[in-house]
């Protein structure tokens, strides 16, 4: 924020969306299919999409959830399900998913903004681990072997995503959506409060505003935009299995955040695009790929306290002043 003028610096780097920053960004994962397999992109881009998403809520709100990913597994259940048995188009089938992770962010919100700090951590932990074992439980879910073989189907009756090529271009433009919408909502009045409400809630409180509201009004934003990811997600891959509600993939979204940048606007794609390489890459390493993923994650707690991205932000900025 411009202190002199009160006004939103719409060109910063570290807490803002730089357009010129998010045309490179486009650009470049644009022709990325041309270099690199379309199959992990598009794995690479619904994971940030996700960090994106939980970062909102973190980074900005102040508020640590370690139950993200019953929003993203059940988006993606939600649209497997409609996509396979009800036979909906792709754009429905997301729909469906993201906004019945929408409805369950809502649910959640209301009992988990309650309270604060390591209890409202517990809180989601508790629900998200609530949900995995109703998951497993339910018929619908196939259990352990999740709904396999979704189909992709016509985006509108129209447009085939049955090739690599097309449904990459489909989830990018979903991803640039959902970026943009994120880059929109930190510089609207609201996003001005909820940092606000994360440095000083009382203080905010005094002010007037009614704090709840617009943690519940964040949380809720962040539940719809990680279901997007996991609906997404989920056609993606043709599968909707209960990897996507365990508990270890909120922990995935806590690491990918603070690598990239915990309140940056681009550290959590920087974050994401870094640990999907290393799953993929180094699988070959079978269970030491944790012990490499936790060596990189203490190296760059050390040398990158404000993650990657914060912490060049950081860098270049001490150089401009």
């Amino acid at each position: 924020m411009n202190r002199a003028s009160g006004q939103v610096d719409r060109n910063t780097f570290s807490t803002g969306v730089s357009w010129r920053g998010f045309v490179v960004m486009a650009a470049i994962f644009a022709a990325a299919p041309f270099v690199f397999y379309p199959v992990f992109l598009m794995k690479a881009l619904c994971f940030a999409l996700f960090a994106c998403a939980f970062n909102l809520l973190i980074g900005f709100g102040g508020l640590l959830s370690f139950g993200h990913a019953m929003f993203l597994g059940t988006a993606g259940y939600v649209c497997a399900h409609a996509a396979k048995e009800w036979g909906v188009t792709p754009e429905l089938a997301i729909l469906l998913g993201t906004g019945a992770s929408t409805l369950l962010g809502w649910l959640a919100g209301l009992l988990a903004i309650r309270r604060q700090g390591i209890y409202f951590a517990m809180i989601t932990l508790a629900l998200a681990q609530m949900l995995y074992f109703f998951y497993i439980q339910t018929p619908f879910t196939h259990g352990e072997d999740g709904i396999q073989a979704v189909p992709r189907g016509r985006l509108f009756g129209l447009i085939d995503l049955s090739t690599p090529l097309t449904m990459y271009y489909f989830v990018l433009a979903i991803f640039l959506g959902g970026f943009l919408l994120i880059g929109r909502v930190i510089h609207s009045p609201f996003g001005q409060v909820l940092k606000s409400i994360r440095e000083n809630e009382q203080r905010a409180i005094s002010l007037g505003y009614r704090a709840d509201r617009y943690k519940l009004v964040a949380f809720v934003l962040s539940a719809a935009l990680s279901g997007l990811a996991g609906a997404t997600k989920a056609l993606v891959f043709q599968l909707a299995s209960l990897t996507d509600v365990h508990w270890t993939m909120s922990g995935e979204v806590v690491l990918m955040t603070l690598l990239g940048g915990m309140g940056t606007v681009f550290g959590p794609v920087v974050g994401a695009f870094l640990v999907i390489t290393m799953e993929s890459y180094l699988a070959e390493l079978g269970a030491w790929v944790t012990i490499v993923q936790g060596a990189v994650f203490v190296v760059c707690v050390l040398a990158f306290r404000r993650g990657i991205v914060g912490e060049l932000a950081a860098r270049w900025s001490k150089r401009r002043t």
